[in-house]
């Protein structure tokens, strides 16, 4: 048997701030591998991009495969002083455990494996549980999960379903699942102009003026009004800059960084068409750059036999039925919907990416259970 707080503990131990692995990796694949898992490390790599160690492990040789996806890289810790202990200590106090990676998600994964091993103690499956586990969730997800899929499409090697063990819950594990996640759109709008004196404006022309004139319609109207399962799309604008360090000087070049978090309602490409669209009547003509990076596309999975299968697994552990959600981030979900059924469900994520991040030692017990639940329901 797997005791999950403490694997929760060690995992937490493990320094594995993207892009290094930290021993997480190497502490799972001993783990799995004496639970009989075959894993595969795989290390990616790409042009301007750390490389990325990453770690598939499959029990069973033949389907249906159900398949747990995670990350076991973190975000930095902040200022290590402001903790309330060692962020990699993995402490127990007052029923929490505390820890960088604690909610996102060191904890899931070790619920899931504990989950596992529960199950195969009572015997054995008509099928295959696989990991599918990243270690650049929390980069630039060029060298992880993406690949990852690619290789197991390679290897002609299917998932069946998949649930992602990110943090979910907003208050108390069990009310939320996610079926569907925006996608996410990050922009570049530079604008040039003349720079020149502040005090002989009819000599320059200031390009800051023009850049906010074009943020302005960017922002002026909402890009939708929502869909029956999203919320409405959200562009916020992240930074603006002129470069000019003196203060009588017109800036002559201008910038603006925004990221929109879009529904189903858009494609990144017929929203960028759109954003384009309102730039060009602010510009009047003038000429600007606008540069696009799509980290996802949104995504939906229906309501069927996957999030009813995890709903049933809540209600029978807390009582209580999740909401199926399409709220929050983006999650690595977003590309595995191109290869089979997926959801979201793990931790409560109220304290994720912050300073003393934590979860309640119950959760952990109470998540794995969940699993355990989840995996005998879909291999009865």
């Amino acid at each position: 048997m797997i005791d999950p707080i403490q694997l929760t503990r060690d995992l937490i131990r493990c320094p594995s701030v993207t892009p290094e692995e930290g021993g997480a990796l190497d502490l799972l694949q001993a783990v799995l591998e004496g639970l009989g898992f075959t894993c595969h490390r795989l290390k990616f790599s790409d042009a301007g991009t750390p490389d990325i160690d990453n770690l598939y492990a499959r029990l069973g040789d033949k389907g249906p495969n159900l398949c747990f996806a995670g990350h076991t890289d973190v975000v930095p810790t902040g200022p290590v002083e402001s903790w309330s202990s060692d962020p990699f200590a993995g402490d127990i106090r007052d029923g929490e455990l505390h820890g960088r990676g604690a909610a996102d998600m060191k904890g899931a994964i070790a619920c899931w494996i504990a989950a596992v091993a529960r199950r195969l103690d009572k015997g054995p499956i008509d099928g295959s549980i696989s990991l599918l586990i990243t270690g650049d969730e929390e980069g630039p997800a060029i060298n992880g999960t993406v690949k990852m899929l690619q290789w197991l499409v390679d290897r002609n090697e299917t998932l069946d379903a998949c649930i992602t063990g990110e943090p979910t819950n907003p208050d108390r594990l069990g009310e939320m699942m996610k079926i569907g996640r925006r996608g996410s759109l990050n922009a570049m709008l530079t604008v040039e102009g003349t720079q020149g004196h502040v005090a002989y404006p009819h000599l320059a022309d200031n390009a800051a003026h023009r850049l906010t004139a074009m943020l302005a319609a960017l922002i002026a109207e909402p890009l939708d009004a929502g869909s029956e399962h999203f919320q409405p799309s959200v562009l916020q604008i992240t930074g603006i800059e002129s470069g000019m360090e003196a203060t009588n000087i017109i800036p002559g070049t201008a910038r603006a960084a925004f990221n929109a978090r879009f529904n189903d309602l858009h494609t990144s490409e017929s929203l960028t068409a759109m954003l384009r669209q309102r730039l060009d009547r602010a510009a009047g003509g003038a000429a600007y750059d606008l540069e696009i990076k799509v980290s996802g596309e949104s995504f939906y999975t229906p309501p069927g036999p996957l999030s009813d299968l995890v709903g049933d697994a809540v209600e029978k552990v807390l009582g209580i039925r999740p909401e199926l959600s399409t709220t929050g981030g983006t999650s690595d979900s977003r590309f595995i919907k191109d290869h089979c059924p997926v959801l979201d469900f793990g931790l409560v994520g109220q304290t994720m990416h912050k300073i003393d991040e934590r979860v309640a030692v119950a959760d952990i017990e109470n998540l794995a259970a969940i699993y355990e639940a989840v995996i005998d329901g879909y291999f009865t």
